[in-house]
């Protein structure tokens, strides 16, 4: 597939009459710059990533630039041309990563994936970078969108290959696959299955793809009024969507609950802080 041609340079009104240097950098990023400029590049490969995330690349949205960079998956093993599986950034204020299947959203990231990425949430961009947590200075670390539809994180120490993560891992993994006020649990013997939060039983059938195809959702089990609220703590579970809630980062946890409390259109709040539970 065509990665760059002469029709960039005149996108970005570079006068190509002047002489320009073609350089691969030692951290695999290719730059076209002029002969004089050491750090302004009118070019970059590292902007247009394919399927793998080197150190010192970025995901996520550049303002400046006007760029959405993404990893996209090869077609098949053999076959590098762009295949269905995309792994994009959130725009929303606490971002996570998001696995898309031919735009479907199928995966969406949880709090092992902040251990090894540096998240940046500014006016000019939301990015996330791998970080750095390793001191052997033979191994690199890249993150790939594999052909299959998993993101893995790899370490390379010499010829010698280590998968440090991988995602998705189960069933649970799948995107609100229990649906809304519902969890996603492992019982005892290792299966997977939805259950109610507390407060809630199942209900009425829910339409899900066809009108013969329904499931059970959960409901609540009495109404009271909105300000007599009993928050259950749920452990071990992700962040909500950011998309539709309110986000704020200096307010502590219990000034949350009580603001939470007192309004009528908020049932649940979460700690960003997800070390201090």
């Amino acid at each position: 597939r065509s990665v760059w041609n002469t029709t960039n340079l005149i996108n970005h009104n570079i006068n190509i009459k002047e002489s320009l240097v073609a350089e691969l950098l030692d951290n695999g990023n290719f730059v076209l710059r002029y002969p004089n400029s050491k750090s302004f590049f009118l070019w970059e490969s590292f902007d247009y990533p394919t399927d793998t995330l080197l150190p010192g690349m970025k995901l996520g949205w550049d303002c400046n630039k006007k760029l959405n960079k993404n990893l996209t998956s090869w077609k098949s093993l053999k076959d590098p041309s762009s295949g269905s599986y995309v792994f994009a950034i959130e725009t929303w204020k606490v971002s996570h990563g998001l696995i898309l299947d031919q735009g479907q959203l199928r995966y969406r990231t949880d709090s092992t994936y902040s251990s090894f990425m540096n998240i940046t949430e500014t006016e000019e961009e939301v990015s996330h970078s791998l970080k750095n947590n390793t001191t052997n200075v033979s191994s690199i670390s890249i993150l790939q969108m594999t052909y299959i539809g998993s993101l893995r994180l790899m370490e390379l120490v010499g010829e010698e290959m280590h998968i440090k993560f991988y995602y998705p891992n189960d069933f649970c993994d799948i995107y609100n696959v229990c649906g809304d006020n519902s969890y996603c649990n492992f019982n005892n013997k290792g299966r997977q299955n939805c259950l109610c939060i507390e407060g809630f039983q199942l209900g009425h059938d829910q339409y899900v793809s066809s009108l013969t195809k329904t499931k059970k959702r959960c409901v609540k089990k009495s109404y009271s009024s909105c300000h007599k609220k009993e928050f259950k703590k749920m452990k071990n579970m992700k962040l909500p969507d950011t998309q539709y809630t309110t986000v704020e980062t200096k307010v502590g946890f219990e000034e949350c609950q009580k603001k939470c409390g007192m309004s009528c259109n908020c049932t649940a709040f979460a700690n960003v802080d997800i070390g201090t539970g």
